[in-house]
């Protein structure tokens, strides 16, 4: 544990950080990016004004400590990721980095209400597109673009999903420019990542306990026992239902989450050899026999789920699952078919369904993108490919992108390629200057890029948002990719009650 100068911080203003002096001598501003501690003149922002001054007043060695503590806390708890090289796969300890990022409970609330709207909109769409089809006979959607996604499921049509909560666990990541926040992508097939939230939290909380509890840090670790309650809601037979956790296994990258939560949450993690239909009922294998499974929270994509109803070659599922989902004898979250609302071409169209589904003006932007199956969207693809990042409408993890900025001629001319080949296949957008916040990186506080992933559940009656989430952070000076995959880390996120700290003070 180690305790940062605080003390005589309020007292002693004329320590105040400021960019370029003490301990910040090495952080450079730059005007096109918003930074998250600096105002553009170099001196601290309100919201980050403790938090840099004890930075400021630290010696390095102090900081060299802090950083190292919580990188051990990293190491020991075997906090880990799956990295897929051109050559192999290998598993590596995420980066942390000490420094939190703040953001006051104002500008977390306009985020949550965002979230809050989206994430209604997107279930209202895929009951929709499931059933009547409304938006897509009213031209909202292109039909094509919706049944031609590879995670639409004709086996789903009809299918009455509980409640109609087809994404109960969503993530969906924010990024911040000049212009304020916005939406980057959805994630609802099996969004991962929050077992980084919560150990960023708890190692960041042990490291610096004064500078936490001074800022009235707003909880994120309540989230498994939400997300068991909110999964519990949607069972309708039993008071007492019995959730379990499906794996791919211990090879798969997210595997150490799929342990942490069910620890965490008191739930049953199994595969799909652990299971069993019976009667229309699923049910997990123990010692003692048959026990009833009444929620599976799946971590396993659509395809593998089910052999007999979905890819027959599937080792991981569990035969018979979607006709028991069918019939209403058990839950499966996220429901079979969330995928085509997370499509990187769908996403485009969200605005235009809060519009018709709500109402109401949507809260948080999208980011402007462009969609290279239209002729329009692929020429100015093509011609301003320096300029833009293009991704595939399927991908995650920042595989398969382009950074233009960033990207050697060859990489260019092979993506014009196949962007030629199959249009449909991706869109692109500007390349954003994402925010950036201070991080310890080889002994100096220095500034890289960052965005945060909000973790959404939704229940029968309720909607819960963990005020905080997994922030990412591009730990490579100049990259704008955070993804842990290509060389990004993660830093705890803290949202502070603006009243309470200005009382405090």
């Amino acid at each position: 544990m180690l305790h940062l100068p605080f003390d005589h911080i309020r007292s002693n203003i004329a320590d105040t950080a400021v960019a370029g002096s003490g301990s910040f001598s090495d952080y450079a501003i730059e005007s096109r990016f918003r930074d998250e501690m600096f105002h553009g003149n170099g001196t601290l922002r309100s919201v980050a004004e403790k938090m840099g001054t004890a930075l400021n007043n630290a010696k390095i060695e102090q900081l060299i400590q802090l950083q190292d503590g919580v990188r051990r806390r990293f190491l020991h708890e075997g906090i880990t990721f799956t990295v897929i090289g051109q050559k192999d796969v290998t598993e590596q300890i995420i980066p942390i980095d000490c420094v939190p990022r703040i953001l006051t409970a104002s500008e977390w609330d306009h985020i949550d209400q965002g979230l809050r709207q989206r994430l209604h909109t997107l279930n209202l769409f895929l009951k929709d597109i499931y059933h009547e089809g409304r938006s897509l006979r009213d031209g909202i959607v292109p039909q094509d673009l919706v049944f031609g996604c590879p995670q639409y499921r004709m086996e789903m049509v009809g299918t009455k999903v509980p409640h109609d909560i087809y994404v109960s666990i969503c993530g969906t990541d924010i990024v911040r420019t000049h212009d304020g926040f916005a939406v980057l992508e959805d994630n609802l097939r099996v969004p991962s990542g929050v077992s980084y939230m919560l150990s960023c939290r708890a190692a960041i909380k042990r490291a610096m306990p004064r500078l936490y509890r001074a800022h009235h840090v707003r909880e994120v670790l309540p989230y498994p026992e939400q997300l068991y309650s909110q999964l519990a809601s949607l069972v309708t037979w039993t008071q007492s239902p019995n959730i379990a956790i499906l794996t791919p296994g211990q090879y798969n990258s997210a595997y150490y989450e799929h342990a942490f939560l069910a620890g965490e949450m008191g739930a049953e993690l199994v595969e799909g050899r652990d299971l069993v239909v019976h009667d229309g009922m699923v049910f997990m294998r123990t010692v003692a026999g048959l026990k009833r499974v009444d929620v599976i929270y799946r971590r396993v994509d659509d395809d593998f789920i089910d052999p007999v109803t979905f890819r027959s070659d599937s080792l991981l599922g569990v035969p018979g699952l979607f006709h028991a989902y069918r019939v209403g004898n058990v839950v499966i979250a996220n429901a079979p078919g969330t995928g085509v609302a997370d499509d990187k071409a769908l996403y485009a169209y969200v605005p235009d369904l809060i519009r018709y589904f709500l109402a109401e003006e949507p809260i948080l932007s999208n980011v402007e993108t462009y969609l290279c199956r239209t002729p329009e969207g692929l020429a100015y693809t093509l011609e301003n490919l320096d300029n833009l990042v293009v991704k595939e409408v399927g991908g995650s993890g920042g595989y398969g992108m382009l950074v233009g900025p960033h990207a050697s001629q060859k990489e260019k001319e092979r993506f014009t390629e196949r962007l030629r080949i199959d249009p449909t296949n991706f869109i692109s957008q500007p390349t954003l200057a994402l925010s950036r916040a201070a991080c310890f990186i080889d002994g100096k506080l220095v500034p890289r890029h960052v965005d945060v992933r909000p973790f959404v559940l939704q229940g029968r009656t309720e909607t819960w948002i963990a005020p905080g989430g997994l922030c990412r952070v591009a730990l490579r000076e100049g990259s704008l990719v955070v993804n842990s995959s290509q060389g990004g880390g993660c830093k705890d996120l803290w949202v502070i009650n603006e009243e309470e700290e200005c009382n405090a003070g």
